[in-house]
C-alpha cells in the first residue's frame, strides 16, 4: 500500500517537473529568437566553451578559437562562457560600434577580481559622467607638450640608469628588466619616485597585483586574488605615503602625481584609484611592448639590422647629450617596429562590455545585460585584412595599402589601444617609452638567446620563459654572432 501511494506521489511530480522543464525551454527558445542573438552553439552545460577559449589564449595565438567560430557561424556569433551566453566579435566595424557607444549602449563589463584590484575609482572602470571626467584628467596630464616638456628627458636618465648597470656577458631574463624599467617610469612619472629599492618592491607587487586580474575571488591565503588584493594593499599605502609628503612639503614637482594635487579637485581614495590605474595601464602596455619588440626583433635579423642603423645614425647625430623631440620624430622604422608589435603581441586582446539596453545591429537584437566581446586579436591576425598575419613584418607600415589602417586612433581594423570614450590616454607616453627603451637597448647591446621562448596571453601577455638573454658590450663585441 505505502508502495503504491509513493508512486502515486512521485509520477506527478515527475511529470510536473518536465511540465516546468518543457516550458521552460520553449520560453528560452522564444526568448532566443525574438532577440534574434548571433548564431552560435551552447557547449558543454554551464562551462560551455570556457576550456576551447581559455586554452586559445593561453597560447601564442589567442583568436585561434574566436577564428574557428567565425568561420562556421560569422563575425559575429554567440557562444557559453562560465554559464553566460556572450556575443563575440571579430567584425572591426561592429567592435568599433561597439567602442563608439561606450556608455551610450554598452558599458564595461569586468570580472569582480578585476573590478575589486582596480577600485571604485579606476579610471578603467567607472562608468558615465564619472568615466569622462577621470579620462579627461589623464588625457590632460599626457599630451604631447607635457611628453616633451615633462617625460622625455625623465624617461631617457631611466634608460641609462637600467643600462649602465649591466656587465659585458651578463645574463638576463629580459622579461623582469622590462618590468621593472616600466615600473621606475611610471613610479618615477606618477610619484616622483626613483629610489633603487621602492623600485624593486614595486616592481615585485605589480607581478603579484597583475596575475590576480582575471583570478576567481577567493579571499583565502595562498590563492592568487588574495596575494593580488594584499599588493594592492600595500601600493595604495604608498600612494597615500606619498601624497602625505607632498601635501605636508608643499610640493610643486612636474610629476604627475602633484599635478593632480594642485589642479583637480578629487579626495585622497580617489587620487589612489587614480594613480593605481595609470601605474597599471602604463606598466602593462609598455613592459610587455618593449619585451615583445625585442622578442620579435631577435628573430628577424633583418629588422634588427635596419633597426640598428636608424638608431646608430641618431646616435652619432645626438653625441653625448640626450635625445630631443626632434630625434624622437626622426625614428620612423621603429614605429613600424613598435605598431607590429601592437598588432601580434597587443596587450588589450579583447575587450569586456555589456549591452546597457537592447540593441539593434544589422538583423540581430542583443537583449540588454548581454556581455559583448569585441576581439581585438581576432582582427589583428586576420590573414584576409594582413598578408601574412602571423608573421612579423614591420615593413607591411610602409605600404601605401596599410596607411589608412595605420591610424590607431580611428582605423577600425587597427587597434591597439582601443577606442570611443575609453581610447587610452597614455598611447603616445607608451609609444614614447618603447622607442627611447629600444634606443639605449640597440645602441649600448647585443644579446644572444639563451632558451627557446614561446607567447602566452594568459592572465596577461608574457613570454612563458622570460626571454633569457647574454648581454654583448657593443664596444667590447669580437666576432659573437648574436641577436
Amino acid at each position: 500500500m505505502r508502495e503504491v501511494t509513493l508512486w502515486a506521489f512521485v509520477i506527478p511530480t515527475l511529470l510536473l517537473l518536465l511540465c516546468i522543464i518543457f516550458v521552460l525551454n520553449k520560453k528560452f527558445k522564444l526568448k532566443r529568437r525574438h532577440f534574434q542573438l548571433p548564431p552560435g552553439r551552447r557547449g558543454w552545460p554551464f562551462v560551455g566553451d570556457s576550456f576551447n577559449w581559455y586554452k586559445a589564449v593561453a597560447g601564442s595565438y589567442p583568436p585561434q578559437f574566436v577564428h574557428q567560430q567565425a568561420n562556421r557561424y560569422g563575425k559575429i556569433f554567440s557562444c557559453s562562457l562560465f554559464g553566460k551566453w556572450v556575443v563575440v566579435s571579430t567584425d572591426p566595424t561592429f567592435n568599433r560600434f561597439v567602442m563608439q557607444n561606450e556608455g551610450k549602449l554598452f558599458k564595461s563589463n569586468y570580472p569582480k577580481s578585476f573590478r575589486d584590484l582596480v577600485g571604485k575609482n579606476g579610471v578603467i572602470t567607472v562608468q558615465g559622467e564619472k568615466q569622462r571626467k577621470f579620462h579627461g584628467i589623464a588625457s590632460n596630464l599626457m599630451r604631447i607638450d607635457k611628453l616633451k616638456f615633462h617625460f622625455l628627458n625623465d624617461i631617457q636618465l631611466v634608460m641609462l640608469q637600467t643600462f649602465n648597470n649591466f656587465r659585458n656577458n651578463q645574463v638576463i631574463l629580459l622579461q623582469d628588466v622590462c618590468r621593472k624599467v616600466a615600473i621606475n617610469l611610471m613610479v618615477n612619472q606618477l610619484l616622483g619616485v626613483s629610489s633603487e629599492s621602492e623600485i624593486n618592491e614595486m616592481a615585485q607587487l605589480f607581478s603579484d597585483f597583475v596575475d590576480g586580474c582575471l583570478s576567481l575571488p577567493i579571499n583565502l591565503p595562498g590563492c592568487t586574488y588574495y596575494t593580488a588584493m594584499k599588493a594592492r594593499e600595500k601600493i595604495i599605502s604608498k600612494i597615500k605615503r606619498t601624497i602625505e609628503d607632498h601635501r605636508g612639503s608643499a610640493y610643486e614637482g612636474n610629476d604627475v602625481l602633484g599635478r593632480l594635487l594642485n589642479e583637480e579637485n578629487l579626495d585622497d581614495e580617489a587620487i589612489a584609484d587614480f594613480v593605481i590605474n595609470l601605474l597599471f595601464a602604463g606598466n602593462e602596455t609598455t613592459a610587455k611592448t618593449m619585451l615583445l619588440a625585442v622578442y620579435f626583433l631577435t628573430q628577424c635579423p633583418k629588422a634588427m639590422q635596419q633597426l640598428l642603423n636608424e638608431h646608430d645614425s641618431l646616435r652619432k647625430n645626438r653625441g653625448d647629450k640626450l635625445l630631443t623631440w626632434q630625434h624622437y620624430k626622426a625614428m620612423p622604422f621603429t614605429q613600424c617596429v613598435i605598431d607590429e608589435t601592437l598588432r601580434i603581441g597587443g596587450i588589450a586582446i579583447w575587450l569586456m562590455r555589456e549591452a546597457k539596453e537592447d540593441v539593434y545591429y544589422q538583423e540581430y537584437i542583443i537583449p540588454k545585460g548581454s556581455p559583448v566581446i569585441p576581439f581585438l586579436s581576432a582582427v589583428h591576425l586576420d590573414e584576409n585584412i594582413y598578408k601574412g598575419a602571423l608573421t612579423f613584418n614591420p615593413w607591411r607600415w610602409m605600404d601605401p595599402e596599410y596607411q589608412e589602417n595605420r591610424n590607431w586612433r580611428s582605423s577600425p581594423v587597427y587597434s591597439p589601444f582601443g577606442g570611443g570614450a575609453r581610447f587610452c590616454p597614455g598611447a603616445e607616453l607608451a609609444r614614447l617609452q618603447i622607442a627611447l627603451f629600444l634606443h639605449y637597448f640597440v645602441t649600448k647591446y647585443r644579446w644572444t638567446q639563451l632558451k627557446a621562448d614561446q607567447l602566452s596571453f594568459f592572465p596577461s601577455a608574457r613570454l612563458v620563459n622570460g626571454f633569457q638573454i647574454r648581454l654583448i658590450t657593443r664596444d667590447d663585441q669580437q666576432n659573437e654572432t648574436s641577436f
